[in-house]
Protein backbone atom coordinates (compact mmCIF):
# COMPACT_ATOMS: atom_id res chain seq x y z
CA UNK A 1 0.00 0.00 0.00
CA UNK A 2 1.34 3.31 -0.55
CA UNK A 3 2.16 5.74 1.87
CA UNK A 4 -0.71 8.25 2.75
CA UNK A 5 -0.56 11.71 1.13
CA UNK A 6 -0.79 13.59 4.35
CA UNK A 7 0.96 12.37 7.74
CA UNK A 8 -0.05 14.30 11.02
CA UNK A 9 2.33 12.47 13.85
CA UNK A 10 1.79 13.15 17.20
CA UNK A 11 1.27 17.00 16.49
CA UNK A 12 1.27 19.59 18.82
CA UNK A 13 0.96 23.20 18.53
CA UNK A 14 1.01 25.48 21.70
CA UNK A 15 1.08 29.34 21.83
CA UNK A 16 2.25 31.52 24.55
CA UNK A 17 -0.60 30.84 27.22
CA UNK A 18 -3.87 29.17 27.63
CA UNK A 19 -4.32 25.38 26.14
CA UNK A 20 -2.63 23.87 22.82
CA UNK A 21 -4.48 24.72 19.81
CA UNK A 22 -3.56 21.21 19.04
CA UNK A 23 -2.41 17.80 21.24
CA UNK A 24 -1.00 15.22 20.52
CA UNK A 25 -2.94 14.75 16.89
CA UNK A 26 -2.37 11.85 14.43
CA UNK A 27 -3.72 11.75 11.70
CA UNK A 28 -3.75 10.14 7.96
CA UNK A 29 -4.95 11.27 4.22
CA UNK A 30 -4.88 8.92 0.90
CA UNK A 31 -4.53 10.51 -2.08
CA UNK A 32 -7.72 11.08 -3.53
CA UNK A 33 -9.91 11.67 -0.11
CA UNK A 34 -12.11 14.45 0.19
CA UNK A 35 -11.36 14.91 4.17
CA UNK A 36 -14.00 17.86 6.18
CA UNK A 37 -12.80 18.72 9.20
CA UNK A 38 -15.04 20.13 11.52
CA UNK A 39 -15.24 21.53 14.80
CA UNK A 40 -16.37 24.85 16.89
CA UNK A 41 -14.08 28.09 16.66
CA UNK A 42 -11.12 27.58 18.69
CA UNK A 43 -11.01 23.57 18.28
CA UNK A 44 -7.66 24.17 16.13
CA UNK A 45 -9.26 23.61 12.62
CA UNK A 46 -6.88 26.60 11.13
CA UNK A 47 -4.16 25.46 13.21
CA UNK A 48 -3.98 22.19 10.83
CA UNK A 49 -4.45 23.49 7.80
CA UNK A 50 -1.61 26.25 8.30
CA UNK A 51 0.47 23.44 9.23
CA UNK A 52 -0.16 21.53 6.56
CA UNK A 53 0.08 24.35 3.84
CA UNK A 54 3.40 25.53 5.97
CA UNK A 55 2.43 28.75 7.14
CA UNK A 56 3.27 27.46 10.93
CA UNK A 57 5.15 24.81 12.79
CA UNK A 58 4.16 21.99 15.13
CA UNK A 59 5.57 22.60 18.47
CA UNK A 60 6.17 18.84 18.72
CA UNK A 61 5.67 16.26 15.69
CA UNK A 62 5.80 16.00 12.33
CA UNK A 63 3.93 17.00 9.33
CA UNK A 64 4.47 14.67 6.30
CA UNK A 65 2.71 16.05 2.82
CA UNK A 66 3.25 13.99 -0.79
CA UNK A 67 6.70 12.96 0.76
CA UNK A 68 8.10 16.07 2.75
CA UNK A 69 8.08 16.92 6.12
CA UNK A 70 7.17 20.21 5.80
CA UNK A 71 7.89 21.16 9.34
CA UNK A 72 11.83 20.95 8.35
CA UNK A 73 11.53 22.81 5.18
CA UNK A 74 13.33 26.41 4.49
CA UNK A 75 11.46 29.39 4.16
CA UNK A 76 12.41 29.23 0.58
CA UNK A 77 11.64 25.44 0.18
CA UNK A 78 8.00 25.83 1.28
CA UNK A 79 7.49 28.76 -0.83
CA UNK A 80 8.14 26.03 -3.79
CA UNK A 81 6.19 23.77 -1.93
CA UNK A 82 3.11 25.54 -2.14
CA UNK A 83 3.48 26.66 -5.81
CA UNK A 84 4.13 23.08 -6.49
CA UNK A 85 2.37 20.51 -4.37
CA UNK A 86 -0.76 22.50 -2.98
CA UNK A 87 -3.11 24.65 -3.92
CA UNK A 88 -5.47 26.95 -1.68
CA UNK A 89 -9.04 28.67 -1.74
CA UNK A 90 -10.27 31.00 0.65
CA UNK A 91 -13.30 31.96 2.26
CA UNK A 92 -13.10 35.58 0.34
CA UNK A 93 -11.81 34.60 -2.82
CA UNK A 94 -8.21 36.31 -2.26
CA UNK A 95 -8.29 37.42 -6.14
CA UNK A 96 -6.66 40.12 -7.15
CA UNK A 97 -9.17 42.90 -8.44
CA UNK A 98 -7.05 44.74 -11.18
CA UNK A 99 -6.38 41.48 -12.77
CA UNK A 100 -8.82 39.68 -15.56
CA UNK A 101 -9.84 36.41 -14.66
CA UNK A 102 -7.36 34.74 -17.21
CA UNK A 103 -4.87 36.59 -15.49
CA UNK A 104 -5.72 35.72 -11.99
CA UNK A 105 -5.87 32.09 -12.73
CA UNK A 106 -2.31 32.65 -14.96
CA UNK A 107 -0.44 33.67 -11.89
CA UNK A 108 0.79 30.75 -10.02
CA UNK A 109 2.24 29.51 -13.56
CA UNK A 110 4.45 32.42 -14.27
CA UNK A 111 5.56 32.41 -10.69
CA UNK A 112 6.34 28.57 -10.80
CA UNK A 113 8.18 29.59 -14.06
CA UNK A 114 5.62 27.64 -16.47
CA UNK A 115 6.63 28.39 -20.26
CA UNK A 116 3.80 30.82 -21.34
CA UNK A 117 2.14 28.92 -24.09
CA UNK A 118 1.82 26.12 -22.04
CA UNK A 119 0.48 28.15 -18.57
CA UNK A 120 -2.01 29.32 -21.29
CA UNK A 121 -3.31 26.28 -22.81
CA UNK A 122 -3.44 25.25 -19.07
CA UNK A 123 -5.68 28.27 -17.87
CA UNK A 124 -7.90 27.64 -20.65
CA UNK A 125 -8.51 24.26 -19.94
CA UNK A 126 -9.35 25.01 -16.40
CA UNK A 127 -11.76 28.10 -17.19
CA UNK A 128 -13.84 25.61 -19.91
CA UNK A 129 -13.28 22.37 -17.07
CA UNK A 130 -15.33 25.16 -13.96
CA UNK A 131 -17.73 26.40 -16.81
CA UNK A 132 -16.01 29.98 -16.36
CA UNK A 133 -13.86 30.46 -19.77
CA UNK A 134 -17.01 33.07 -21.06
CA UNK A 135 -15.54 35.55 -18.38
CA UNK A 136 -11.85 35.18 -18.95
CA UNK A 137 -11.55 38.52 -19.66
CA UNK A 138 -13.80 39.65 -17.23
CA UNK A 139 -12.22 41.62 -13.99
CA UNK A 140 -13.93 39.30 -10.43
CA UNK A 141 -15.45 42.15 -9.33
CA UNK A 142 -18.23 41.93 -12.37
CA UNK A 143 -18.93 37.97 -11.12
CA UNK A 144 -20.99 36.87 -8.66
CA UNK A 145 -19.47 35.00 -5.38
CA UNK A 146 -19.92 31.35 -7.00
CA UNK A 147 -18.19 32.70 -10.36
CA UNK A 148 -15.26 34.06 -8.22
CA UNK A 149 -14.98 31.06 -6.02
CA UNK A 150 -14.61 28.78 -9.55
CA UNK A 151 -11.71 31.57 -10.50
CA UNK A 152 -10.34 30.61 -6.99
CA UNK A 153 -10.45 27.17 -7.55
CA UNK A 154 -8.84 27.39 -11.21
CA UNK A 155 -6.43 29.35 -9.81
CA UNK A 156 -5.48 26.80 -6.96
CA UNK A 157 -5.49 23.84 -9.76
CA UNK A 158 -3.63 25.39 -12.04
CA UNK A 159 -0.06 23.91 -11.32
CA UNK A 160 -1.46 20.56 -10.82
CA UNK A 161 -1.34 20.02 -7.42
CA UNK A 162 -1.12 17.01 -5.23
CA UNK A 163 -3.45 18.50 -2.46
CA UNK A 164 -6.23 20.99 -2.73
CA UNK A 165 -6.64 22.76 0.77
CA UNK A 166 -10.38 24.60 0.83
CA UNK A 167 -10.44 27.38 4.28
CA UNK A 168 -14.76 27.53 4.44
CA UNK A 169 -15.00 28.13 1.06
CA UNK A 170 -18.69 28.60 1.28
CA UNK A 171 -18.64 31.18 4.24
CA UNK A 172 -19.03 34.20 1.87
CA UNK A 173 -21.64 32.85 -0.21
CA UNK A 174 -25.53 32.94 -0.22
CA UNK A 175 -27.16 29.39 -0.74
CA UNK A 176 -27.35 29.23 -4.21
CA UNK A 177 -23.45 29.99 -4.55
CA UNK A 178 -22.56 27.61 -1.87
CA UNK A 179 -24.29 24.81 -3.35
CA UNK A 180 -22.50 25.51 -6.40
CA UNK A 181 -19.01 25.00 -5.25
CA UNK A 182 -20.32 22.33 -3.11
CA UNK A 183 -21.10 20.35 -6.78
CA UNK A 184 -17.64 21.95 -7.77
CA UNK A 185 -15.74 20.13 -4.78
CA UNK A 186 -17.12 16.80 -4.98
CA UNK A 187 -16.86 16.79 -9.11
CA UNK A 188 -13.10 17.56 -8.33
CA UNK A 189 -12.95 14.85 -6.25
CA UNK A 190 -14.73 12.32 -7.79
CA UNK A 191 -12.26 13.43 -11.36
CA UNK A 192 -9.10 12.56 -8.87
CA UNK A 193 -8.21 15.48 -6.69
CA UNK A 194 -7.36 14.91 -2.89
CA UNK A 195 -8.87 17.86 -0.87
CA UNK A 196 -8.78 18.83 2.74
CA UNK A 197 -11.61 21.62 3.69
CA UNK A 198 -11.83 23.15 6.92
CA UNK A 199 -15.35 24.69 7.53
CA UNK A 200 -18.38 25.25 9.57
CA UNK A 201 -21.20 23.93 6.58
CA UNK A 202 -22.14 20.98 7.45
CA UNK A 203 -23.72 20.60 4.40
CA UNK A 204 -20.83 21.10 2.58
CA UNK A 205 -19.46 18.18 4.12
CA UNK A 206 -21.99 15.84 3.96
CA UNK A 207 -22.32 16.53 -0.24
CA UNK A 208 -18.51 16.39 -0.65
CA UNK A 209 -16.73 14.57 2.01
CA UNK A 210 -15.83 11.01 1.50
CA UNK A 211 -14.39 11.78 5.34
CA UNK A 212 -14.83 13.67 8.43
CA UNK A 213 -13.28 14.74 11.37
CA UNK A 214 -14.12 16.48 14.38
CA UNK A 215 -11.84 18.57 16.36
CA UNK A 216 -12.56 19.14 19.85
CA UNK A 217 -9.61 21.03 22.00
CA UNK A 218 -7.32 20.13 19.36
CA UNK A 219 -8.01 16.48 19.53
CA UNK A 220 -10.03 14.03 16.83
CA UNK A 221 -13.01 13.49 18.71
CA UNK A 222 -15.11 11.58 15.82
CA UNK A 223 -13.66 10.35 12.28
CA UNK A 224 -16.26 8.95 9.51
CA UNK A 225 -15.70 7.77 6.41
CA UNK A 226 -18.57 8.12 3.90
CA UNK A 227 -19.99 4.54 2.68
CA UNK A 228 -21.55 6.31 -0.26
CA UNK A 229 -21.71 10.00 -1.63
Amino acid sequence: MTAPLIQIRDVSKKYDVGRPALAGLNLEVRAGEALAVLGPSGSGKSTLLNLIAGLDKPSEGSVTVDGLRVDELTEAALAKYRRERIGMVFQFFNLLDDLTVNDNVLLPAQLAGMPRAQARIRAAELLEYLGIDRHARAFPGRLSGGERQRVAVARALMNRPSLLLADEPTGALDSASATDVRELLTELNEDGQTILLVTHDTALADACATRTIELVDGTISRDVRTAVR
